[in-house]
């Protein structure tokens, strides 16, 4: 009894394997090769949790699925297309790239997008004949809330709330651990946050504790920035 228990206590004090991994990359998903194998003892446990990641808030809101706005300065007669370029933006950015383009054709601006903060929806506001046409799979509507539909009247909410943000949460994922689930499915997930600050910031996550995280997402777009993760894998 007391030898056992005196292997316990050596066992217990005996020096625990801890070492943390760093990796980058311009790419949501990416494998890292080591020049030399991480040796982990045989018949021990091991956990890994995020220590802090950095890289910058460039994930898009409008992308090429969603950047397409029709509109007629002629009561249907004509119709003219205007493309919103790839990148994260507000409801107020949207209509600043909007009227310039409408101005570039050729007509006056007489069309004007801007949020409802109370009931978290779009208005739109048409004058003079202007129509608009969110029928298009590749219409912007989408972001703004609208139905797929042609739109003509002088004033109108969009049907639906804005959907404005394209992350919810961003996800970790390290394929070495198992015991994170997702809907109930195992699935590598070690952590899961909001970014704390706007398009076009940095992002950096810092943890104070090591945890476990996880929660369903998919891949972001980083439209090219680079992305620096840091773990911390123990022995336990």
């Amino acid at each position: 009894m007391e030898r056992e228990l005196s292997e316990k206590i050596a066992l217990n004090t005996e020096p625990k394997v801890s070492f943390q991994i760093v990796v980058s990359d311009n790419k949501t998903r990416f494998t890292t090769q080591f020049d030399t194998h991480i040796e982990l003892k045989k018949k021990k446990g091991y956990e890994t949790a995020l220590v802090n990641l950095e890289t910058y808030y460039s994930f898009p809101s409008i992308t090429e699925e969603n950047s397409r706005f029709i509109y007629s300065p002629h009561k249907g007669q004509s119709w003219f297309a205007i493309f919103v370029p790839e990148g994260s933006y507000d409801i107020e950015d949207i209509n600043k790239v909007i009227k310039p383009k409408i101005s570039q054709n050729g007509h006056f601006n007489q069309i004007t997008i801007s949020a409802n903060t109370n009931t978290l929806k779009t208005v739109l506001i048409l004058e003079n004949g202007y129509q608009v046409d969110f029928r298009p799979l590749d219409s912007i509507s989408s972001v703004l809330g609208f139905n797929n539909d042609l739109h003509t009247a002088d004033y109108q909410e969009s049907e639906n709330p804005v959907n404005i943000l394209s992350v919810n949460s961003i996800l970790v994922n390290i394929d070495i651990i198992y015991c994170s689930y997702v809907n109930g499915q195992r699935y590598p997930r070690t952590y899961s946050f909001f970014p704390g600050v706007s398009p076009g910031y940095k992002i950096i996550e810092t943890l104070a504790n090591l945890g476990l995280y996880s929660r369903h997402g998919k891949l972001l777009n980083l439209r090219g920035e680079n992305v620096s993760i840091r773990f911390h894998v123990r022995e336990i």
